[in-house]
């Protein structure tokens, strides 16, 4: 293997061939001189030069060589074994499991020399002129990279084991060092031979640095054969080395031992053998894997970040790690390479490109050992696991899910392109310049990952950086968010109440995948909702304020030095997005954007992404536009995840979402976020939503065009950032045509005058900017070579490189009519053999070959050669691929940046196409809702009404086929709020929860699974719902519930939609009730809301009996009370429940009798509410008046407190006093 041979001196020629082609000249001599099949294996090698003088051609087949060598007796082979010297065995060879990713090892320096070293000293060895002991030998046949065959027999057959394995198509050579290679054949296992050629042999840098001295293995002193049978071999070094140094003796024969029946006590002692000086194998280097990074790099063991803090220190940085300069002097220059990039990555798992694969290094490795089981080996002093480059994403891939960051770096230049190099001058550093220079590529993150293939689904993924500060004694938070899929970026800036309700909102909307936050300046409320609203996988870096978290000044002076937008004929900043500039002057969002910046820089997509100039200002609760759904609601209605197992089953975002393309689904996602408020609007939607059914030709045509639509507006962001593959492009291109094509269709069949008219006659026109690549570049050789080809005339470098190369070819191609004249047989071809390309194949029965051609390898039939001139020519010919592969990648570039040019023209069609989408999403959710189903409509009276006749839950119509619809009537000529009492499980919660999710489906514009349904838009959707505490924020049951009560209070106004459930529960029956009362007549009385106010205190229902804004309603159910059973009929009546059923609940749960028993006696004599409701009943005839009404009474009438108060209480006290008078014309 490439093991054997990179190291090997090579011969000499007019025109330096490459490695590969060096590598194998010195074989050819070998081949021609071998005495024995032992003396074949050992000078089969390139890495050991012949000093014999040439024989004969060798004989076609291992068998005629066998029955040659057989009749020389053993002079040949004990010579042979002299000049080899004593080689070692291994013990304990242990297979490889074929799952294990089986990593190479790396050469080491000098290791060419220390072989070439031991074939030329002789030394006595008495035990190998024994053949019996030669048999019993373990010999590695190391595979040499310099040779094989395609699928012919060979000529070479190192032994049934290899050829069984299928890798017999290599030559083979007798190692030195036994230990060494076969530890190095079990990590190579997993490679091909093409493969581990570029995994080894383009770096001149992995040598250790460690003394040049050369290893000598002195001779052992001769040691007497002992006869004993109870004798023991010598036990192995007590250092743990598998060598074995094999004892001279004067016979052939093996010592062996026999079992002996007459002698029954256990074996004894061998007698030690005399001390022989210490051999290089007991003092050879421990293996870099077997010990732990701390133990050889001590700054390990002492962890410290770049600044000198220890872990322990409060300005610790885990990202970066500090090496000291004494340690940078001993490294290699890979190793430097290596940690320079490192230490300022010290809490990334970086993947290092080395050949065509990907490797881990020392506590990277252990990582992916222990999570991965990828199979653990070293590299010169480093431990280290590796991936094939194909299969990088999947790995990154594992990595990212279990929440690590991955770093990225690439060759960038090749091994061919580094001899280029060196040969042109351009050197530097000389030992330096032994590493193929690499670098950070990309940094890869949960939050900000921009490679489709590595993304799990079509929605958003967001990173996110806020800036947290106080304004008037109220937070404010400046917020600057990315989707670097897309590159689109969002600003927000707001001033939000005490109870964080707009950053609450903002974090349920967008589920933050990462967060940048500025170190220990965010304040303990706005931790604790980012911790209960992200998930476990949510990367959370805190970066130092100033340094790392900029300042707005700072990230102004930052974004005019780094020029992302650029303006040729006027300053720069008239060239900065409209959103962006618009923003230059906010604190707290261009601080949040500087963070954001300044993080992207260090991922490197900084450029990629701003440059797009793709802003826009977010707003998390458009209250002038859009039905407010705050995050507590959106999780409480189950709209994006379900309270089972935080999945999308069951929610109102899987029941809608229909879209069929990547970026119709993320724009529906906003559309649920932020329903319409506007009359026209909605209606609008459903004007269309009524035409795509009424005539089904567009959606079927749209659906049917575009259904394996790619995700263009990630697509056309990878274009921009020059990082996209050329099949991908071709899809871009294509996906855009389709587009094209697709809305020609729908102008010819005629769309209307409605929102899907306008979209359509608002298509840009494309026609003429696809025209220029549907000529630009072969789009077959794009989608089978990956590689942008123009056509001839678009670029002239590309076209002259090719014309070279065409050149060259030509000229190998004369060669070889050249000499199949001389050599007189048309049979004769060039074959490539793995990376030695161009092979001149000769039939084995043309006698007349040049003797000065070497050959480089043979089967049965025929023999390949190469000779000075065709060296000289595939030389030519490989830098001319080298150079002409920069020009591919240069065309490629161009091509991209003509595209990136009418970078807005595609996103429009994008967002239209999105649109499209949605309202044909819409549509389909529609129809698929069964009957009855209908068009709500909507109403603009002065006073808030809400009326759905024969409703089901939309998100249940599937799962339960007996669903009992209900009528839902609110406001209007009716009270605003309807009182819920009813027995439990009898179904109150999912009356108020249908009743909220048909709203939020009828502003955004789609039917409603029901008879009829009238309502004026609603503001805003405000829950209190369950009971749940919140340990990690260090919150009760009842602190929970009374903070989402204050957020109704503050919040709600007579257009807003109420649910409150259960309230006070939370409590004693006492408080609860006094809450409880409290609230309702507020919300009844004061805000005019709509809504419900289900509860279990039947008290509130005498209480509030002759409230003219609230009516009692209740869950019809049927009771046996000798069974204590309840059979729940579901069905919303009017009236007061008779009780809430507890003990008949209990019963059907199965609690024994006799515990239910003792509770109902216990409930009579303690039961506070049920108390206070017959008072209030016994009371009812004497004229009760609640103490609401009374508290209101009292409030108007007294003096008012001056003109600011006075001021801010007549805003209330009109509509309180209207219905306080209500009320008193009803007692």
């Amino acid at each position: 293997m490439a093991k054997g041979t990179a190291s090997s001196p090579a011969t000499a020629t007019a025109t330096p061939p490459s490695a590969a082609l060096k590598r194998s000249t010195s074989s050819t001599q070998n081949m021609k001189n071998q005495k024995s099949i032992l003396g074949f294996f050992q000078k089969s090698s390139p890495a050991t030069p012949s000093n014999a003088a040439r024989s004969a051609d060798p004989a076609s087949s291992p068998a005629q060589r066998v029955s040659e060598n057989r009749g020389k007796g053993t002079t040949t082979a004990s010579s042979a074994q002299k000049k080899k010297g004593p080689a070692k065995f291994a013990q304990n060879l242990t297979p490889v499991p074929s799952s294990d990713l089986i990593i190479p090892e790396e050469e080491e320096e000098g290791e060419g020399e220390e072989e070439q070293e031991t074939e030329t000293t002789p030394k006595a060895d008495a035990a190998s002129t024994s053949p019996s002991r030669r048999a019993k030998k373990q010999v590695n046949y190391i595979e040499s990279d310099s040779e094989g065959e395609d699928d012919d027999e060979q000529i070479f057959r190192p032994g049934r084991k290899n050829a069984a394995r299928g890798q017999a198509n290599k030559r083979v050579k007798l190692s030195a060092d036994s230990d060494e290679e076969f530890e190095q054949k079990d990590g190579d296992a997993g490679y091909s031979d093409d493969e581990m050629e570029d995994f080894i042999v383009p770096d001149d840098s992995d040598e250790e640095a460690r003394p040049s001295k050369k290893r000598k293995r002195p001779a052992q002193q001769p040691v007497r054969k002992s006869t004993s049978l109870s004798d023991q071999p010598v036990p192995p070094s007590p250092d743990g080395d598998l060598d074995l140094e094999l004892p001279e003796a004067s016979t052939g024969t093996a010592l062996k031992w026999a079992y002996d029946p007459e002698n029954s006590e256990p074996r004894k002692a061998r007698p030690a053998a005399p001390a022989a000086p210490k051999t290089p194998s007991s003092t050879r280097k421990e293996k870099a894997h077997v010990r732990e990074p701390e133990d050889r790099y001590p700054w390990l063991a002492n962890l410290r970040d770049m600044d000198g803090h220890a872990p322990d220190h409060p300005d610790y940085d885990p990202r970066t790690i500090y090496i000291p300069p004494l340690a940078w002097s001993k490294f290699s220059p890979f190793e430097k390479q290596y940690w320079e990039i490192k230490q300022k990555f010290w809490d990334t798992v970086v993947f290092f490109k080395k050949g065509k694969f990907y490797e881990l290094y020392e506590n990277d490795a252990t990582i992916g050992h222990q999570l991965f089981d990828l199979k653990l080996t070293d590299r010169v002093n480093m431990r280290m696991v590796g991936v094939p480059e194909m299969s990088l994403d999947h790995w990154a891939n594992q990595f990212v899910a279990k929440g690590f960051k991955i770093a990225r770096v690439d060759q960038i230049e090749s091994a061919l392109g580094k001899e280029m190099r060196e040969r042109d001058g351009k050197k530097g550093n000389a030992k330096e310049d032994k590493v193929i220079k690499r670098e950070l590529a990309s940094v890869l993150t949960a939050g900000t990952l921009v490679e489709g293939s590595m993304l799990q689904d079509d929605m958003s993924t967001y990173c996110v950086a806020i800036k947290e500060a106080i304004i008037d004694e109220l937070p404010a938070f400046g917020l600057a968010f990315v989707d670097t899929a897309t590159g689109q970026f969002f600003l927000s800036e707001f001033v939000d109440d005490v109870d964080m309700t707009k950053f609450e909102t903002f974090v349920a909307q967008t589920r933050p995948q990462e967060l940048l936050l500025e170190k220990s300046t965010v304040s303990q409320k706005a931790m604790r909702i980012l911790k209960n609203n992200t998930g476990p996988t949510t990367i959370w870096n805190h970066m130092k304020p100033g340094k790392e978290f900029w300042e707005a000044d700072i990230t102004v002076k930052e974004l005019d030095a780094s020029k992302y937008f650029v303006s040729e004929d006027d300053e720069n900043l008239t060239a900065w997005p409209e959103v962006l500039r618009a923003a230059r002057d906010k604190e707290l969002v261009m601080s949040a954007f500087g963070a954001l910046v300044q993080y992207l820089r260090l991922l490197k997509l900084d450029r990629d992404l701003i440059t797009i100039g793709n802003f826009t200002w977010y707003d998390p609760i458009k209250k002038a536009s859009s039905l407010v759904l705050d995050g507590q609601t959106l999780i409480n209605l189950e709209v994006f995840a379900n309270s089972f197992d935080g999945g999308i089953d069951g929610t109102l975002f899987q029941l809608l979402n229909r879209c069929i393309t990547p970026f119709g689904k993320r724009m529906f996602k906003q559309w649920v976020c932020h329903p319409l408020m506007d009359k026209q609007k909605i209606n609008a939607r459903l004007d269309a939503v009524d035409s795509l059914n009424a005539d089904s030709s567009i959606r079927d045509q749209f659906s049917g065009c575009l259904a394996k639509m790619p995700d263009l507006e990630r697509l056309i962001s990878r274009v921009h950032a020059g990082n996209c593959r050329a099949q991908d492009f071709v899809r871009v291109l294509e996906g855009f045509e389709q587009i094209d094509y697709t809305m020609s269709l729908l102008k010819e069949s005629g769309s209307g005058d409605g929102v899907i008219g306008q979209l359509i006659n608002g298509m840009p026109d494309m026609s003429l900017l696809l025209e220029y690549w549907k000529t630009a570049f072969d789009r077959a050789k794009a989608k089978e070579n990956g590689i942008l080809v123009p056509e001839p005339g678009v670029e002239e470098d590309f076209d002259s490189s090719q014309g070279y190369i065409e050149e060259l070819h030509q000229e190998l191609d004369n060669l070889l009519k050249k000499h199949r004249r001389e050599l007189g047989s048309t049979a004769i071809c060039y074959r490539d053999n793995g990376k030695e390309i161009y092979q001149l194949e000769v039939p084995i029965k043309v006698k007349n070959v040049p003797k000065h051609w070497d050959q480089m390898s043979a089967t049965k039939q025929v023999k390949r050669y190469y000779f000075p001139e065709l060296r000289s020519l595939i030389r030519k010919l490989q830098e001319a691929q080298e150079t002409h592969s920069q020009i591919v990648k240069e065309v490629a570039g161009r091509f991209y940046a003509r595209f990136d040019e009418s970078y807005m023209t595609w996103l429009a069609a994008v967002r239209i196409v999105a649109q499209l989408d949605c309202l044909i999403s819409l549509a389909k959710a529609s129809s698929s809702l069964g009957q009855p189903s209908c068009r709500p409509v909507f109403v603009e009276d002065e006073r808030s009404v809400l009326e759905f006749e024969e409703l089901r839950h939309p998100c249940l119509i599937t799962a339960v086929e007996d669903f009992i619809p209900n009528d839902v009537k609110l406001g209007g000529e009716r009270p605003n709020i309807d009182l819920l009492t009813g027995a439990n499980a009898a179904g109150k919660s999912t009356v108020l929860r249908m009743t909220c999710v048909a709203v939020i489906m009828a502003q955004i514009g789609c039917y409603l699974p029901c008879q009829s349904a009238r309502l004026t838009p609603v503001d805003r959707i405000m829950s209190r719902l369950g009971a749940n505490d919140n340990i990690f924020a260090a919150q009760s049951t009842f602190f929970v519930e009374l903070s989402e009560t204050k957020k109704i209070l503050s919040e709600a106004t007579p257009r807003s939609l109420v649910i409150l459930d259960e309230l006070g529960r939370g409590t004693s029956s006492y408080d609860g009730v006094a809450v409880a009362q409290a609230v309702l007549h507020h919300v009844a009385t004061h805000i005019g809301a709509l809504g419900f106010f289900a509860t279990h205190y039947h008290s509130l229902a005498a209480e509030f009996e002759g409230h003219p804004e609230i009516a009692p309603k209740r869950m019809r159910i049927h009771v046996d009370d000798e069974e204590r059973r309840v059979t729940f009929l579901y069905k919303l009546e009017a009236g007061v429940a008779e009780g809430s059923f507890g003990m008949h609940c209990a019963s059907m749960c199965g609690i024994s009798n006799k515990v239910i028993e003792r509770a109902e006696v216990a409930a009579k004599q303690w039961e506070h509410t049920s108390r206070l409701k017959e008072s209030l009943e016994r009371r009812r005839g004497g004229g009760l008046i609640g103490l609401g009404w009374l508290s209101d009474v009292a409030w108007a009438i007294r003096e008012s407190p001056g003109e600011t108060g006075a001021q801010s209480n007549d805003d209330i006290s009109e509509r309180g006093l209207e219905v306080l008078l209500k009320a008193i014309e009803a007692l």
